[in-house]
């Protein structure tokens, strides 16, 4: 069974804080398109795993990776659900930022990048704290 990782709220609420700046910098109209998709639903993932962390401060990394990586997926996956009254949902910027406005295959890939790698950040974080 894996070390429980009691997770710093203050720490993870400033890393949440950053990860949407830098996000929100990706979508300016400034930086090409190819940096808008990949980077933005990557840093997405990212942002997702540490709110997880946050949320559940007390859970075992894997079960926040494994959650995570769901909470992704699904709103990846209600992308496919195209009715009326969702995609004029969608066209509001804040609403659009948050659910997306259409399922890319590729999105997946991101999300399970950005998820791993704040899996493997806390797991960093996690051996820096046992070796003070």
């Amino acid at each position: 069974m894996e070390n429980h990782y009691l997770r710093n709220r203050k720490l993870y609420i400033i890393i949440i804080a950053f990860i949407i700046v830098i996000g929100l910098l990706t979508r300016s109209k400034f930086l090409n398109t190819l940096i808008y998709s990949g980077v933005g639903d990557y840093l997405y993932a990212l942002m997702i795993y540490f709110i997880v962390g946050f949320v559940f401060n007390k859970k075992d990394s894997r079960w926040i990776l494994i959650y995570s990586v769901f909470i992704c997926y699904l709103i990846e996956l209600q992308q496919l659900y195209q009715a009326d009254w969702i995609v004029n949902l969608r066209t509001n910027r804040f609403v659009a930022l948050v659910l997306g406005r259409g399922f890319l295959m590729s999105d997946l890939f991101a999300y399970t990048i950005g998820t791993l790698t704040g899996y493997f950040l806390e797991k960093s974080f996690s051996k820096m704290g046992k070796s003070t």
